[in-house]
């Protein structure tokens, strides 16, 4: 006994060592090294990677309405989805879209919802949307990979308190004649808990106005152009803060972490 108390210290250590750095998760999780920070919080960094997404029903012009306001929780700044264009539930008026876009990557995003209700999304190569919905654990509501498979609601942190999405994301692949070959895979952890392993998606949802392809074939008709990172807006009070992305290859159609 006494052996294994003096040697768990050490054993902890090998542990810690030896822990990727992709594998950081949840609320306050730093950008490992070779990622790029998204957003910080900060105006600079909001007009610098990103643009408003010029889908069918744009209704905002640059430069790009979101405030800048002050984090309801901790020290710094965030940004609110709220933009005028975006509201009554204008999806696809307002939303905005980093200018980098991707194949496979590690996404880390972290949001608070100010008021019940509130609704945005996070939109993987500007196609899949992960959904953030307060009130709501259907299959269309909080975590969901939208449409297709619900999350445990009980994760949620709940209205007025900060949670991060943790994604690991393989993009569609496609053989030498240009046909979908294998789908878009996903693993996400929700405040630090594994709640999709290994999932498939299937389609864009929501048409046109939700993203790319989602007017080809019913959302069906996926194509192999990369896309970038979106959020929704909704008309709501959602505020994002520490978004980065890691470029990621991934041969095998595996996003477990």
């Amino acid at each position: 006994m006494t052996y294994m108390i003096k040697s768990f210290p050490l054993l902890l250590l090998a542990v810690l060592i030896n822990l990727p750095s992709w594998a950081q998760i949840g609320v306050g999780a730093e950008a490992p090294k070779g990622a790029d920070q998204l957003f910080n919080g900060k105006k600079r960094s909001l007009h610098k990677n990103w643009t408003y997404w010029e889908g069918p029903r744009l209704a905002a012009e640059l430069p790009i309405k979101w405030e800048i306001v002050p984090d309801p929780v901790d020290k710094g700044t965030a940004v609110s989805s709220n933009d005028p264009a975006g509201a009554g539930g204008k999806y696809g008026a307002a939303d905005i879209v980093s200018k980098q876009k991707f194949t496979d990557f590690r996404l880390h995003v972290e949001f608070l919802i100010k008021e019940e209700g509130g609704n945005s999304g996070v939109y993987l190569q500007n196609r899949y949307e992960i959904q953030i919905l307060d009130g709501d654990s259907t299959d269309h509501g909080m975590a969901a990979i939208i449409n297709e498979k619900a999350a445990p609601y009980r994760v949620y942190n709940g209205v007025g308190k900060w949670n991060a999405y943790d994604i690991r994301f393989r993009a569609a692949r496609f053989d030498d004649s240009g046909n979908l070959s294998e789908k878009a895979m996903t693993t996400i952890y929700f405040n630090g808990e594994k709640i999709h392993e290994n999932e498939s998606i299937s389609q864009v949802w929501g048409g046109a106005n939700s993203g790319l392809d989602g007017g080809r074939d019913g959302g069906k008709g996926i194509t192999n152009r990369p896309g970038g990172i979106k959020l929704q807006a909704e008309g709501h009070e959602v505020l994002f803060r520490n978004i980065w992305v890691q470029r990621l290859n991934l041969e095998e159609p595996d996003t477990d972490f």
